[in-house]
């Protein structure tokens, strides 16, 4: 059967905001399985917007003790002034593939816009690295942010972490591994249809309308079991998986967005709704006929403009407290 044909066919393609339902024809299958990782970490970039809109730097820093150089990608859209807000992006990617740059021009914008330091840390990927490998490599890139926080004319009480996707699974983590080690403190959480749930799509089911399209329980599958070292579902390393901690207290506060189709909507909302309930102040946003991803796939339809333009102003508002 077509691909077309196939995806046409599917239970909730006529959910799909129809400005969307082309792009997503013509988008190509994410193959699954360790075979097709060095094509699908060799994907092309954007290109950057030109100057004078602030450039990326990458810079070298401390690691974790296992890995003791990092590379991170910074974009400062004022280098001459002081009291900055700073975002500590994490790239997406299933947690298997992504990098700093394959949202360069998405973070360019973020920094014009909001006015803040962007931080992107280049992590190490699974399956080669498995937990808590990457987790390790954040947590060093915080570390250095908050101690460079002067040269970077970046006011250290308001430094957020955020990302896109498994980008957004590891803010979350991150978060509370800062908490748990009495770690810098951290201002806001800013995350776009966080991978947050190891059990969606393995030991728990989800609707049939929700994840048909980009990223799949299939998909999901094998990007938590490269992350774990082992099958998703099951008992889990501690810190693993931000759905799995039992005490989500004491965390700072949380923007979350996602689309209606994406296979995450169930795991975002009640992963806000456990927040709620654990006293952290939250923002919820859901862009019905959204699938994952679909604001940067045709960033120029109406409801993908919307929804990137909804994201934009939380992170103003978050790096603006």
């Amino acid at each position: 059967m077509a691909e077309s044909t196939r995806r046409d066919a599917g239970l909730s393609f006529h959910l799909v905001d129809e400005e969307l339902r082309t792009a997503l024809l013509e988008f190509p299958e994410i193959p699954v399985g360790e075979e097709h990782l060095p094509v699908l970490r060799a994907r092309a970039l954007e290109p950057l917007l030109p100057e004078p809109a602030p450039q990326p730097v990458v810079r070298t820093i401390p690691g974790a003790a296992d890995h003791p150089k990092l590379e991170v990608l910074v974009i400062d859209p004022a280098p001459n002034d002081a009291g900055k807000a700073a975002l500590l992006h994490v790239h997406g990617g299933g947690y298997f593939m992504g990098s700093p740059e394959a949202s360069a021009t998405s973070l360019q914008r973020y920094a014009i816009e909001c006015g803040c330091v962007i931080v992107s840390v280049r992590y190490r990927l699974a399956p080669e690295a498995a937990f808590p490998k990457s987790l390790e490599d954040i947590y060093a890139a915080l570390l250095w942010l908050h101690g460079n926080a002067a040269e970077l004319g970046v006011d250290p009480a308001r430094i957020g972490v955020g990302g896109e996707s498994a980008g957004g699974g590891h803010a979350a983590a991150l978060a509370l591994a800062a908490r748990d080690r009495n770690g810098p403190p951290l201002a806001f959480q800013f995350l776009i249809y966080p991978m947050l749930d190891d059990r969606t799509g393995t030991s728990r089911p989800v609707s049939p309308l929700v994840g048909e399209f980009v990223w799949t329980a299939e998909h999901n599958r094998f990007g938590w079991e490269a992350l774990l070292g082992g099958p998703a579902g099951g008992d889990v390393p501690a810190g693993a998986v931000p759905a799995r901690a039992e005490d989500l207290s004491a965390l700072p506060r949380a923007y979350i967005a996602t689309g209606a189709l994406d296979l995450f909507v169930e795991e975002n909302l009640l992963y806000a709704a456990r927040l709620i309930a654990a006293g952290v102040p939250v923002e919820v946003y859901v862009e019905p006929g959204g699938f994952h991803g679909f604001g940067r796939m045709a960033p120029d339809a109406a409801v993908s403009r919307r929804f990137n333009a909804r994201i934009t102003e939380a992170l103003r508002a978050l790096t603006s407290r």
